[in-house]
Order: structure tokens, then sequence, then C-alpha cells
């Protein structure tokens, strides 16, 4: 069974309730019915009421016990309008206003507790799924970094076949600070335990190694090492390194002068700035044939993804259930 389909697998399980902002858009209307009909999750599609059947009737697709809401004449708005009124401190006419846009709706939806994962972004601009999810949904506990992460499925590493790591942040941060570096890496850390069936083991990626090279921008790394420390001394989170030394024992053993649970053995890699990256993920994908999932937005206090606009249904299914991976068996 690959990965996804232990993913899929758990969230059957767990019948949790995903909203889908983006309803009428026929893609992830397709998905919605998909994650429906096969007994995946509970999916609430979002939009215009006759837009949606349109789609619906365009697509050849039954609608039948699929879960459809226009946040425009929801008679939820005015107790999402109050509960958002209070949290960002708002007139209530403003509230009401944003709380009518399909985004926000399946925002507060999820800071209510009226679905457990949001998964946005056939119709939307990576940072505005960002901004709505921020004002709504808000952030984990001790992070205030919104980031992304690819699941990155290699046919072949190690020996093993359909080996997953997670490269992040690979859609967001352009040029991190060291303290927006050490969010992303716990950040990461955190979403790796609820994913990866091993412990996560997370390095902190640079052209330097250990204090090899000298420049800015290692400099950085060692010092989101530093924060990571004060913050979570038990994090398995280490740097910083260069690739070969993340991820060879042959190699760590001939850079590294003392010992760590990270280096030669790393399932998470943090990159330096959104450059390695991106270029990293897509040379993976390219050049060894990883199936590249995400990018999946983490950092908020529930599972949030984000789909490319030119997301297939696959994609949707994907991403969808990789945040339900992540939603705890009591749906809390």
């Amino acid at each position: 069974m690959d990965i996804i389909a232990r993913f899929l697998h758990r969230a059957k399980q767990k019948q949790a309730r995903v909203v889908l902002p983006d309803g009428q858009d026929e893609r992830v209307l397709t998905a919605a019915c998909r994650l429906f009909d096969q007994d995946i999750a509970r999916p609430i599609v979002l939009g215009s009421a006759e837009r949606i059947a349109e789609a619906a009737v365009h697509a050849g697709l039954s609608r039948d016990g699929l879960t459809a809401i226009d946040p425009a004449v929801s008679p939820q708005v005015e107790a999402y309008a109050a509960a958002y009124a209070r949290r960002r401190n708002v007139e209530p006419c403003v509230a009401r206003r944003l709380v009518r846009k399909p985004l926000v709706y399946g925002g507060m939806m999820l800071a209510q507790g009226d679905a457990e994962v949001m998964v946005a972004g056939a119709l939307n601009a990576t940072a505005t799924v960002i901004q709505a999810s921020a004002v709504t949904v808000g952030y984990a506990p001790e992070i205030q970094t919104a980031s992304s992460f690819f699941l990155m499925i290699l046919p072949s590493y190690g020996g093993k076949t359909d080996v997953p790591l997670i490269y992040a942040d690979c859609g967001v941060n352009v040029q991190p600070t060291a303290e927006q570096l050490a969010d992303i890496a716990l950040t990461t850390e955190a979403t790796a335990a609820r994913l990866l069936d091993e412990p996560p083991r997370v390095a902190l990626l640079s052209f330097s190694t250990t204090g090899s090279g000298t420049h800015a921008d290692a400099d950085k790394v060692r010092r989101a090492l530093a924060l990571i420390r004060q913050r979570r001394p038990d994090a398995r989170i280490d740097g910083e390194f260069q690739a070969d030394t993340a991820l060879c024992a042959r190699v760590a053993a001939q850079k590294l002068k003392r010992s760590s649970a990270v280096a030669g053995a790393a399932n998470v890699l943090i990159f330096p700035d959104l450059d390695a990256g991106n270029i990293a993920y897509k040379l993976t994908q390219y050049l060894a044939g990883a199936h590249a999932i995400g990018p999946i937005l983490q950092g908020f206090a529930k599972p949030v993804s984000d789909l490319s606009r030119g997301a297939s249904v696959d994609d949707i299914v994907d991403a969808a259930a990789i945040c339900l991976a992540q939603v705890p068996s009591d749906g809390a």
C-alpha cells in the first residue's frame, strides 16, 4: 500500500469534514464527489448554489448526499461574523461582508469546529489562502510563520522503494529570517511526526557544514539552529549541513567532528530560502522521478492545504489525504 493509500485508509476511519471553498470549480466538485463516494471523508463544498449546480451538470456529476453551502445566504453567517468581529476587533458589518466570501467562511468553519480540514486555492492565489487562514484559523501555538511543504515520494532510495521525504519551505517564504527559519523547521518537524512512519530527523541545509563556510547566509542557518535549541532542546533538528552530510552516513562521518542523530539519516530537509527549496523539489521530481505532492500549507492551528490553480482532481484528493492524515483520531 503506497503512502497516499495509507492516508486515505486512515481518513476513512476518522470521517473528518473537509471544507472546499472553491466548490463551483469542476475539478474541486469532482474531487469532493470522489471523497464522498469512496467514503474517505465528509466533503463540504462552498460557492454559489447556481454555479455549483451548473458545474455538476457540466461535469456529469451526481451531488446526491454532498453538502453544499452558499456563504452569501448561509444562516451561519451571523454567528461566524460575530466570532470574526471579536477575534479581529472589526465592526460587525465588516465581518459580515468578509464571512460571506467562501475562503473566509471556510476558515471560520475550521475555527468554530464545524470542519476539520480546508483544501483551497484552485481559484485563489497562495497569498490569499494564507491571509484568509491567518485571520480565521490562526497559527499553531508558538508559531508566527506560515510555510509550506512538499511530500516527496522517491521511487527508490537507500535500498527501499516509495520512500517519503519532506521538503520545506518550497512555496511561501522567499528569504526567511533566522526566526522564520526556526518556525519553519519546528512546524515541519510536527508535520513529519504526523505523516511519517518514523521519527522526524530534520536537517537545516546550507552550502556550509557546521562552520565550514563563512557567509551571512550560513550564519542565518546557524542562528536558526540556536533559536530552535532554546525553544525545543529535545527536537531532533540539526545543522547547518550540506545536503550530502544530511543524507549520506558515509559523508557525515567524514565531515562531522561530533555526533548527530540527524546527519546521514535526515528524512526532513529545511532549505535556507525559496530559491533552494523550489529548485530542489523540481530537480528531485524530474531527475529522480519522485512524486511531488504539494505545496501543503502548515503552521496553522488546523490543517489547511493550498492548491496550484492548475491542480488536477488527483492533486486535490492527494492534498486532502495529507491534510486528513494530520487530523487527530478524535477529530479534535
